[in-house]
């Protein structure tokens, strides 16, 4: 893809596409220029070369973000490029820096920040090998325990010891490298790189393993919580963790599927939900709330009303909310503060039509992205959403999956979207007329792919020729038919299955058992 580049950034190029003389000649580089060289390496995947400056890296502070995104010299933004060869050469050379010769009382680097890399579906480097955030994880891990094995087997320059470089991560943590991470975290204090975790996203994980490792991380850094798949941490669990955890920095919170069911609550669970509200309501910088697939009905209120900092982002797809619940939200502060809203698996049309839509104009000045999935948006309802829709000029993502709407209807849609001057991503359903005749809503995991698929290409050919004409090429769109793209579920799917599988199992061995005792 074209971008603009300045005539430094194509010299740079040059001076790096020849690795052995870039490496060579690092040592007479004005020190002003690493970072444009670091670019430029990055973009043409020089591996060597990037291990080689991030090892005689001369300054305070080393930011892939920053580094990486949108520069004078060069328009590209590389954050989004999780090279595994750039990736690995970096974190080497981090670890090389440590370890190289010069007196370590010349080395100023103190904090390397990781967190601005962006883990996306569509990779552009040339290697097509991508390193995610688990990998990133693991690998650090792995480094900061060679650095103290290394120490310990060999007399190293005492001033060694003196180096202290802040590592900010945002980490992954699965069953499968957790012994890994958690020892590179207990031994902390005594390596010279410092893992400083700052968002921590943890799947298939035994509750007593993800209780002990929460406490390693210094908590009171964490700005991001993600507690998702396979952690089984239901409501008493979280009210455990959020009365012997401060969470002072804490943004973003993402509980996992059924922490919360009131269909059996009891009078303790409805005190402990106050109690978790209240906890919450300390967290005074909590502005992104995660809490899909639980059920919430008729205690949404409860659960926010103790916040004092308006939600940016809520998610409560698939919460069993009603009417009252629907009232409170359109009616309550974080309405006019909300940028994303996922209200995916309510029957918004026969529930609540009206509350629905106040709720969205009170958001629609700032909402930046809507998630309507399998919300039973037919065709009668098309009309309404466009009236609703039309107010939320900063939409920029809108996706509404798996609701029955016809080709004639969803064409109608796409000539209004076209009108919306910030929109980016679309993601829309399979018409219904693709469908056999007499297919029930919401479509079961088995019939999702039994639809006509050159009738959809044809329909989806015809959708994208709206958004041609209306010089929106701009727009994305697709139909992701088993939902969006979760880069860290893509890399540790295989793990996700074995844990799957392996459950399972359990269960039929449980159900044996118990059958067997009752013959």
């Amino acid at each position: 893809r074209p971008t603009m580049k300045s005539l430094r950034f194509i010299s740079a190029e040059a001076f790096v596409s020849n690795a052995e003389f870039a490496r060579k000649s690092l040592g007479c580089v004005a020190h002003n220029l690493f970072p444009l060289l670091f670019k430029a390496s990055y973009l043409l995947e020089q591996g060597e070369v990037l291990h080689d400056l991030v090892e005689n890296w001369p300054f305070v502070d080393f930011n892939m973000g920053k580094l990486l995104g949108t520069t004078v010299d060069c328009q590209e933004d590389l954050s989004y490029r999780t090279c595994s060869v750039c990736l690995e050469s970096c974190l080497t050379g981090l670890r090389d820096y440590v370890l190289s010769c010069p007196s370590p009382y010349m080395k100023k680097l103190k904090v390397v920040d990781l967190t601005g890399i962006k883990d996306v579906e569509v990779q552009f480097c040339e290697c097509k090998k991508t390193m995610g955030r688990w990998a990133r994880t693991q690998l650090l891990s792995k480094l900061c325990l060679e650095l103290l094995l290394y120490f310990q087997q060999r007399q190293c320059n005492p001033g060694t010891f003196e180096i202290s470089v802040d590592v900010l991560i945002d980490l992954f943590v699965t069953e499968r490298n957790y012994e890994l991470v958690v020892q590179a975290l207990l031994k902390k204090c005594y390596c010279p790189l410092k893992i400083c975790c700052v968002a921590f996203r943890s799947d298939n994980l035994a509750l007593q393993k993800f209780f002990y490792i929460i406490k390693l991380t210094d908590p009171s850094l964490l700005r991001k919580l993600e507690v998702v798949h396979n952690v089984r941490l239901e409501m008493e669990h979280l009210e455990m963790l959020f009365n012997s955890i401060h969470f002072p920095l804490l943004t973003s919170l993402t509980l996992p599927a059924r922490t919360f069911n009131v269909r059996r609550f009891t009078a303790t669970d409805e005190q402990r939900l106050m109690n978790i509200g209240e906890k919450m309501g300390e967290m005074t910088q909590l502005t992104e709330l995660s809490m899909s697939f639980s059920v919430l009905t008729g205690r949404i209120q409860k659960l926010l009303s103790p916040l004092k900092t308006p939600l940016k982002m809520l998610d409560v797809s698939n919460c069993s909310l009603n009417h009252a619940d629907m009232v409170y939200l359109s009616n309550s502060f974080h309405a006019n503060h909300l940028e994303a809203l996922d209200l995916s698996g309510h029957n918004i049309p026969d529930l609540y039509p009206s509350i629905f839509f106040k709720l969205l104009s009170h958001c629609s000045s700032v909402l930046k992205s809507l998630t309507l999935e399998d919300c039973n948006i037919q065709d009668t309802y098309v009309n309404m959403l466009i009236l609703g829709l039309s107010p939320c000029q900063k939409l920029q993502e809108f996706r509404f999956l798996g609701n029955p709407l016809s080709s004639q209807a969803l064409k109608h849609l796409f000539k209004f979207l076209c009108e919306l001057p910030m929109l980016k991503n679309v993601e829309f359903p399979v018409p219904r007329d693709c469908y056999p005749i007499g297919i029930i809503y919401p479509i079961d995991d088995a019939s999702l792919c039994r639809f006509d698929h050159q009738k959809y290409e044809s329909i989806a050919e015809e959708l994208n020729l709206i958004l041609l004409q209306a010089n929106r090429e701009d727009v994305k769109a697709s139909t992701p038919l088993f939902g969006s793209y979760d880069a860290a579920l893509q890399e540790t799917n295989n793990e996700l299955g074995a844990y799957l599988i392996k459950s399972f199992k359990e269960t039929l061995e449980k159900f044996t058992t118990s059958l067997n005792k009752m013959s």
